[in-house]
């Protein structure tokens, strides 16, 4: 027996790799939580600093970086293992989800380098160059923590017909 009482037999079933699949189907709603978890975050480290509080400012910031670091992991996972997920909308509602999705991809990208500089600038403690840095860094990176989450309302819960 393995740890927590199944079997190599059990383990190897049909039934087991169909919980993967259902682990890849969840990892939308998955990502989803970890970009809400990032905003979330994100307020915090704003709050936190503003009011004096570096250390809590510094855990809330990594906390941050760690939980987007787990959407991007389950981002690449699902789209490298199912593909990507079409919009089922049409007209007006469509050309909105698709410009919040670019906006929110570009930004992703243009915002990472900056995420990195601007996280590596206050962990060596050079707080002036820091916060230029993160003037701008902080609300492209919380436009794209909110659109992740909007975008995957959108693609998954919004009520279209013929879905």
């Amino acid at each position: 027996m393995r740890a927590g009482g199944a079997s190599f037999a059990a383990c190897s079933s049909a039934s087991f790799w169909e919980s993967d699949v259902d682990l890849i189907e969840s990892l939308p709603a998955i990502n989803a939580v970890f970009n809400g978890v990032t905003a979330l975050c994100l307020l915090g480290g704003l709050v936190a600093i503003r009011s004096g509080r570096r250390t809590l400012h510094r855990t809330l910031m990594l906390s941050a970086f760690g939980a987007a670091a787990l959407f991007l992991v389950g981002y690449l996972t699902h789209t490298l293992t199912a593909g990507n997920t079409r919009f089922a909308g049409h007209g007006p509602v469509k050309a909105v989800y698709l410009t919040l999705l670019f906006s929110h991809m570009i930004l992703a990208v243009v915002t990472l380098p900056m995420v990195l500089r601007a996280l590596f600038l206050g962990w060596k403690g050079r707080f002036a160059e820091h916060r230029k840095l993160a003037v701008w860094t902080w609300p492209l990176w919380f436009y794209v923590s909110v659109t992740g989450v909007v975008v995957y309302l959108m693609l998954f819960h919004l009520p279209v017909a013929g879905r």
